[in-house]
Parts: structure tokens; sequence; C-alpha cells
């Protein structure tokens, strides 16, 4: 009796990129939150913890967003990663980029600024006056021409407190040298930030499941032995534009409501 002979194989079937990148996206905010809901809503709470595979059920810090959409573009423009988009500008307004409080949060009125913008000036008392990062930093702002500053500022009932800066300068090369030749370091950032006494190290809690593809980001955290309050920070650098994410509290600060609010801030800017 003759051997039977092995099927044909199908050959692979090319993939688009675009299609690819479109899965891992997906892939990447589900895992990481569940955070993704349509590509025009981010459904951040809306699944419990007994509908995510491998989670528990009892609570894991996470803060209950509202449902986030990103705003509409202006008529004909393209996203920021759009290959029609050769400069990476976030056409949509900055200020509605800015990641919204959670439930609970009490507001920073004085990062609201003026019509929603933020002077230099209030964006450098984030950092250390004993060293002159403030000083350094605002010439450097001042000489890659930084355009706009959308922020917003808020405090949870446990005393954590969170801002959120966006930078928008004129092009995505110029926001990119600035995120990695001024802003980080792979060890620690390059400027302190007020309030830091501890070293500061890269933070290695976020999985790398959380990172999206077309946003670079550079997380750190102080470490023991640090003063009343321990600070984490996050730079993203996203077309045009460049984030910065501050938490700190009295004692040690979760490090999930961090990762959260990171990724969260990622997605709106994608």
């Amino acid at each position: 009796m003759p051997e039977a002979q092995p099927l044909p194989t199908t050959p692979p079937v090319k993939k688009d990129r675009r299609v690819l990148r479109a899965v891992l996206r997906w892939t990447a905010a589900v895992v990481v939150f569940a955070a993704v809901g349509t590509t025009a809503a981010i459904g951040v709470l809306g699944m419990e913890r007994t509908d995510v595979p491998g989670l528990a059920t009892e609570s894991d810090g996470r803060w209950e967003y509202p449902t986030l959409t990103k705003p509409a573009l202006p008529s004909g423009s393209p996203g920021p990663f759009a290959e029609t988009n050769k400069a990476g500008a976030h056409h949509a307004d900055l200020r509605d980029l800015v990641l919204p409080a959670p439930k609970g949060a009490k507001a920073d009125a004085a990062l609201r600024g003026e019509d929603g913008w933020l002077p230099t000036k209030d964006f450098l008392k984030e950092f250390s006056p004993e060293d002159d990062a403030a000083d350094e930093l605002g010439q450097v702002l001042t000489d890659y021409g930084v355009r706009h500053i959308a922020a917003r500022g808020w405090t949870m009932p446990d005393g954590t407190r969170t801002r959120i800066y966006l930078l928008q300068f004129n092009t995505a090369a110029v926001a990119d040298e600035m995120f990695s030749l001024e802003l980080t370091g792979y060890n620690s950032p390059r400027y302190e930030l007020r309030g830091t006494d501890g070293t500061i190290s890269r933070d290695g809690d976020f999985s790398a499941r959380s990172e999206l593809l077309d946003i670079e980001r550079a997380a750190y955290v102080e470490s023991m032995p640090y003063g009343e309050e321990q600070v984490r920070q996050a730079y993203l650098s996203a077309a045009d534009t460049l984030a910065v994410v501050v938490q700190s509290g009295k004692g040690a600060t979760e490090a999930i409501p961090f990762q959260q609010t990171v990724v969260l801030q990622s997605q709106l800017l994608d």
C-alpha cells in the first residue's frame, strides 16, 4: 500500500505592515488594563476583573478613569503618525489630548493655566531649583522652540498627586531630539524633579506589552531611601509632542496607578 503523502502546505500570506501594527497595538492595549474599546473611544474600566484572563478578582489598585474619546481631527487632517503627515503634527487641540482626572480626584487649579495653556515658567516649577535644573531646562525649551504646554493635575483621596504636561514642538524630529538628548538618560532623567531625595532609576515594573509602536517611553522611580515622598516620572515622545507624567505621595507610591496613567496618556497621543 503506498505511503500517504503529506498535504501541501499553504504558503504564508504576507500581511500589510499597517495591519500587523494595528493587531499589536490592540493586543497590547487589551492585555494591559483592558483599556482600548474602539478606534474612536478608549474604554478604560468597562471590563470586570473576572472577565480578564489571569487576573484575580480583588482590586489591584487601578483608578476609575472615564471612558476616553480621542478628539476629532479637523476635516482633511491626517493623524500624527500618518505617512502623509511628514511633520508628525498633532492636528487635534493639544488641550483635548491631556488625560482627564479619574473618579474621586480633586483637580489642581494651578495647572489649568490661561485658556488651558500653561506658561513655561509654571512647568519649570516641577524641577529642582537647587542644581539649576529649572533654569537649564528653561533655556533648552527656548532653544528647541516649545510652542504650547497643556497640563492637568489632581490629588486622589489617599494623597497621591498626579501632574501631566504635554509639550508641543514644531516637528516630530525636534520633539524626538528633545526626548532622547535633553530629557532622558538610560538610568535616570537628565533633570532632577523637585522633591526627589533618593536615587532615580529606570522603572522596571512596566510590561513590554504595554508599549505602543509609535511612542517612545522612559519611566523612572525614586528608590529608597527617599524623603517624605516617593516620586515616579515618565517621559513620552509622540510625534511632535512630549508628555511628562509625574506622580508623588507620602510614603511609597503605588506602581499600578502610575502605569495605568502613563499607558492611557500614551493611547490618547497615539
